[in-house]
């Protein structure tokens, strides 16, 4: 006897109330994106649960990309049996010998859901112990620190039998909170800030400033690489490309050079909006962490946020950098983000940058530039890509995996 089935459990998302469908509905959508490469799988929704039928498919090629689906506490691979007593017990005793690790001790823990079925979870608990005891060697119960727990759900549509459980991404289903535009570089932080907004549920879209030929298409290459790495966290991601060279270049032209990067990043500020904007998101994001370079103090903040009403989501700001690192090794952005290629935060760079600007004087220098004829015409010719993991997938086609 195989494990034919996965049991999906949900954390945060089970408190949702009256939304709780909605978030339900878009987790199973996230998780039939998430297994296009193992099509025979079935994913069903049940109350408090989600259930995949594996109809054949490999067990561990199915459960590796679960764990990046954001919305499942945990997941464990499952035994289905009629909701009959000794089909019961002897699946439960079937889901044991196939559990791997040290099973010399266990503990039964049924949960009766479907009230028509006859035997109290109280008594279901010492049948199937009894049973299991009779038909193995060197077992025992142990109620309290068992090497595995036996897990026996009796559900209408059959009972579910597991042993031990898989941690889950956690988090909310990428689509219940809206989308957010990434301000993505090619460096370390802003695809970890991306992916920690995903993982409170929002759709994610990403910008990216392009200065050629000061920055090669190695560089480009590494934004389109990390942003694929995004799209198995949370389904297609639309990145848009800025040519960002002829405003570059008029700003380090017009701008003082101490006030450059500040000026730099408003202009940015400003474009990321405006597509921001025409998509109808409503919040923007990037990888700042407070006071980690010269454009990341509180001052420059309070000055450069002043180009935008909208919200902007810094998920990574009270964090160091040694806890950006290892989020990015976890999620497999790190190695490409260390490739030696520049974005254009790096051209033009000036020997120093004033750490605490002024509004008054970051509007007054802007004053001595068409900074607007240039964002124009970078919004204009911004070129949009479309990213959907390794099918391939668009935002139409994962509209119809609900």
């Amino acid at each position: 006897m195989q494990y034919d089935h996965i049991l999906v459990r949900y954390g945060e998302l089970a408190l949702k109330g009256k939304n709780r469908t909605k978030f339900e509905q878009t987790l199973v959508r996230n998780i039939r994106f998430a297994l296009q490469g193992n099509p025979g799988a079935k994913v069903k929704r049940t109350f408090g649960r989600t259930i995949i039928e594996l109809n054949g498919e490999p067990l561990d090629e199915v459960m590796e990309p679960l764990r990046h689906v954001f919305g499942i506490s945990s997941f464990s691979p499952a035994m289905q049996a009629p909701n009959e007593i000794e089909a019961i017990k002897e699946t439960a005793l079937q889901a044991l010998l196939r559990h791997k690790g040290d099973t010399k001790t266990f503990k039964v823990n049924a949960r009766r859901s479907y009230k028509p079925f006859p035997i109290s979870s109280q008594d279901v608990n010492p049948m199937i112990g009894s049973h299991i005891l009779k038909n193995t060697e060197d077992t025992s119960v142990d109620v309290h620190h068992p090497d595995v727990e036996i897990n026996v759900e009796i559900r209408e549509q059959g009972t579910y039998i597991t042993c031990g459980r898989i941690e889950g991404a956690g988090g909310l289903p990428v689509g219940t909170a809206g989308s957010v535009m990434l301000m993505l570089s090619g460096g370390i932080d802003s695809p970890v800030a991306g992916y920690l907004s995903m993982k409170r549920g929002a759709e994610l879209e990403a910008v990216h400033f392009h200065s050629p030929p000061y920055t090669n298409e190695r560089a480009r290459k590494k934004v389109e690489d990390l942003t694929k790495v995004l799209t198995t966290f949370g389904g297609p991601v639309k990145l848009h490309v800025v040519p960002f060279t002829e405003l570059q270049k008029a700003i380090h032209s017009s701008i003082p050079s101490n006030y450059s990067m500040t000026i730099m990043r408003r202009m940015m500020l400003r474009i990321t909006e405006r597509i921001a904007a025409d998509r109808g998101v409503l919040a923007l994001a990037n990888g700042e962490s407070m006071g980690q370079v010269a454009s990341q103090t509180l001052e420059s903040m309070y000055t450069i946020n002043e180009v935008t009403n909208m919200p902007i989501l810094r998920p990574l700001v009270t964090m160091d950098k040694q806890e950006v690192v290892d989020i990015s090794e976890k999620i497999g952005t790190y190695s490409i983000s260390i490739r030696p290629y520049e974005d254009c935060c790096t051209i033009f760079l000036p020997s120093e940058s004033v750490t605490k600007p002024k509004r008054e004087k970051a509007a007054r220098f802007e004053n001595t530039m068409d900074f607007q004829s240039y964002i124009d015409a970078a919004v204009e010719n911004t070129e949009v890509m479309t990213f959907g993991g390794e099918s391939g997938e668009t935002e139409k086609d994962m509209d119809s995996l609900l």
